[in-house]
């Protein structure tokens, strides 16, 4: 059993789900024979993901999947891009050492991390089907973790209804659409079609510079409705609260890209929130951005240029919203399409131009626990050393106990462990 602590598993030979349905089941067969080291093992166990935010988001979706009273906590370790998870709990963004004093210097990191909760975030896409064209999520050329994080709802699933596609997903970091989400596409794309251009940090940033010139990130499109002002292309609502009645939030004609954050760190390392100070009247409204508070924040970008602020100290976006659940409707016949993406996986979503029902939710689901390092990015309302953020200390009592819709059943799981099946000696209860 000695080696039994430390296992490594390759998610492109064997999906998450698959790894834990074995480590769980074979823990509680040995807990059931009396075998004292499994249940150390299983109080003390934490995971270890390395790769991109992507992989890091699939793991957790399953974690959350599974639902047990005591999920394990999770660490990452950031071989991606952007690596936007890790650096917002102190792992750093830059690709670690793989020697063996390295490797087992960070193993005793994540032995004594401390644990911080973090919301996990619902999405829900649903329009009419169309009379002619398909509307499953485009992959940029099939990348081998892509889409993990969205996906068509089965034909067995609560949220499916005659007459409609209905797709699901989940986030941790962010969503974003519009701009963005349109020149990530083309990187990753590129980026498949020619893997030996790509092998330095420098090279990827000029690379993604000269396909946002391309793709009118700096300037707009007149030709290509997708990169026209996401006012012109859909209305945004918000619930700010649980129960909290739905409000729209007017968008300025000038934003292209819209990003709901939950972390701190997004595209590299870059805030787009900020601090909200009380001089100015409009952000006297919002709070610093944390972790676990139950409210995505709600970023509006007008161009690279805009983006660039974010370089500046206390530089950040335009500030829309932070709310408890999101809502984009989007206009009959706006575009055909929509560049989407969630956790660094970017997608181009086909549109029906027939139906003005397409709507896009976003929503506060439950909460999974990271391990932090030193520094962490991240803040918890739970942190007795930070101020309480106002909407914590409100008083919800007039607040209506029945938060959901027509999305209710659906809010249960993000789809991530569908095949997690236990045999039918074991119990599930017992894993907690």
């Amino acid at each position: 059993m000695k080696h039994s602590y430390f296992q490594v598993f390759d998610l492109s030979e064997e999906a998450p789900d698959k790894v834990l349905h074995r480590l769980y089941v074979n823990l509680e067969r040995l807990k059931m024979g009396g075998d004292i080291l499994a249940v150390q093992i299983w109080r003390r166990l934490r995971l270890i993901v390395a790769g991109g935010d992507g992989t890091a988001s699939w793991l957790l979706g399953v974690v959350s999947d599974l639902e047990l009273a005591h999920p394990p906590p999770v660490a990452t370790v950031p071989l991606g891009t952007g690596n936007n998870l890790p650096f917002s709990f102190g792992w750093g963004k830059k690709n670690p050492s793989t020697d063996q004093r390295a490797v087992k210097s960070f193993l005793g990191l994540v032995k004594h991390a401390r644990e911080i909760k973090i919301d996990s975030w619902h999405i829900i896409l649903r329009m009419r089907a169309p009379r002619e064209g398909p509307c499953d999520p485009i992959a940029p050329l099939e990348l081998p973790h892509s889409l993990h994080a969205f996906h068509r709802v089965s034909s067995c699933d609560s949220l499916n209804m005659e007459g409609y596609h209905t797709f699901r997903g989940g986030f941790w970091n962010y969503f974003s659409m519009g701009m963005d989400a349109k020149v990530s596409y083309a990187f990753h794309s590129e980026r498949k079609r020619n893997p030996e251009k790509f092998r330095s940090q420098l090279t990827n940033q000029r690379t993604r510079a000269t396909l946002g010139l391309k793709q009118g990130l700096f300037c707009a499109s007149l030709s290509q409705p997708s990169s026209r002002n996401l006012a012109q292309l859909a209305k945004v609502k918000i619930m700010k609260r649980p129960g909290s009645p739905w409000q729209e939030v007017q968008v300025h004609q000038s934003i292209r890209s819209i990003a709901c954050l939950n972390l701190p760190s997004f595209s590299g390392g870059l805030n787009p929130w900020g601090m909200p100070g009380t001089r100015r009247a409009a952000d006297r409204q919002f709070t610093a951005p944390f972790v676990d508070d139950g409210l995505v924040e709600v970023v509006g970008f007008r161009d690279a240029w805009h983006g660039l602020v974010l370089l500046a100290p206390n530089g950040h976006g335009t500030r829309i919203a932070q709310a408890h659940r999101v809502r984009f409707e989007f206009h009959k016949g706006a575009a055909d399409h929509m560049f989407m993406r969630v956790d660094g996986e970017p997608w181009k979503q086909p549109l029906p131009t027939d139906d003005d029902t397409v709507v896009v939710e976003i929503s506060c689901l439950r909460q999974v626990s990271m391990l932090a390092n030193e520094p962490c990015r991240s803040m918890s309302v739970n942190d007795p050393s930070l101020p309480l953020p106002a909407h914590c200390l409100d008083d919800d009592s007039d607040a209506s106990e029945d938060d959901e819709d027509e999305w209710d059943d659906g809010r249960r799981k993000f789809g991530a462990a569908d095949t997690f099946k236990l045999p039918d000696e074991i119990d599930i209860a017992h894993l907690s």
